[in-house]
């Protein structure tokens, strides 16, 4: 039976990798500026310095966008959290201590621009946008799987997709071309944050394959988004996967297959026993979430077309 890797072996075994991997990533990234991407020429003062606070009808964001802007910004902002718990996983030392502090660093970007820009174009009430800031950092984030670097490293792979896919898929939905240039800068951070993540979880497939096939195989059937307890989340999600934001389709094919087929996890044949019934559990937890996308999508065209017959209806009768 194969000996299942210590946290401090597992480090010191992928250390190289990740030396590689940050300087991989710091040849690949741009440096880009917050304040570039904000239309500071449509600021003005609130209440408190002389002239209006927000109003919904100041907002040229439809209720989708409001939501799905919201949900991204408020998930950016719980970064500390995150900081916590990859640096508790990973180490302060060396290459894995320089990833944390610049990963840390990029992603703080994220929430700084998201947030100027819906205060300067009035895009969400700001006071109910703090307020929902202050809870959610305050409850703060706790990993939905076991503790450890393999868990963590294979659940940031699959979050950082997923939110490259809400951010563009947002900035779409925004009809607006400041937003849309905005969000797509922040996507482009988040897939080489998943790359590093990804090559990472890779190496440690090399490693130690049944032992990282089961950190990965939990982190896929318990996975759920970092903001999942900020307030209003249920609400906008439902709002969001219904309006093609992020659904469990993308969840399916846009995020957790790509990676699967990235690290030929249905390919391998250095898993052992107990790796070949995690690889058979993990199969049939795929087939069942195909079928619970094809009924959401079902159920969705119904509910879309409904209420597309309901303004057709109303259209006519006024």
């Amino acid at each position: 039976m194969t000996r299942v890797l210590t946290q401090l072996e597992l480090l010191r075994e992928l250390e190289p990798v990740a030396e590689a991997n940050v300087n991989r990533h710091l040849s690949m990234a741009k440096d880009w500026h917050p304040h570039d991407y904000v239309p500071w020429d449509e600021g003005r003062n609130f209440a408190a310095m002389g002239g209006v606070d927000w109003e919904p009808e100041q907002s040229k964001l439809d209720e989708v966008a409001k939501a799905a802007m919201i949900t991204n910004l408020l998930t950016e902002d719980n970064l500390p959290s995150y900081h916590r718990e990859i640096a508790e996983s990973f180490s302060r030392d060396g290459a894995w201590g320089t990833w944390v502090g610049r990963w840390t660093a990029e992603e703080n970007r994220h929430g700084i621009v998201m947030r100027d820009y819906l205060v300067v174009t009035r895009g969400v009430d700001p006071v109910a946008l703090e307020n929902a800031r202050m809870e959610h950092m305050t409850n703060g984030f706790a990993s939905p799987n076991e503790v450890g670097m393999l868990h963590s490293v294979s659940y940031v792979t699959f979050q950082e997709l997923a939110t490259r896919v809400s951010h563009r898929n947002t900035g779409r939905a925004c009809h607006d071309s400041i937003a849309d240039k905005m969000l797509q800068r922040i996507a482009a951070d988040e897939n080489l944050h998943m790359i590093f993540y990804r090559n990472i979880c890779e190496a440690a497939l090399d490693v130690a394959p049944d032992q990282t096939l089961a950190a990965i195989t939990d982190v896929v059937k318990n996975f759920q988004m970092p903001g999942a307890g900020m307030p209003n989340f249920r609400r906008n999600g439902v709002l969001m996967a219904k309006h093609g934001i992020y659904d469990l389709r993308q969840h399916l094919d846009e995020v957790l297959m790509p990676v699967l087929r990235k690290w030929r996890i249905f390919e391998r044949e250095d898993f052992g026993a107990e790796g070949a019934r995690i690889v058979d559990d993990l199969g049939t937890f795929l087939e069942d979430l195909e079928k619970q996308a094809v009924k959401f999508e079902e159920m969705r065209d119904r509910s879309l077309a409904r209420e597309a017959a309901r303004r057709e209806r109303n259209e006519a009768a006024s």
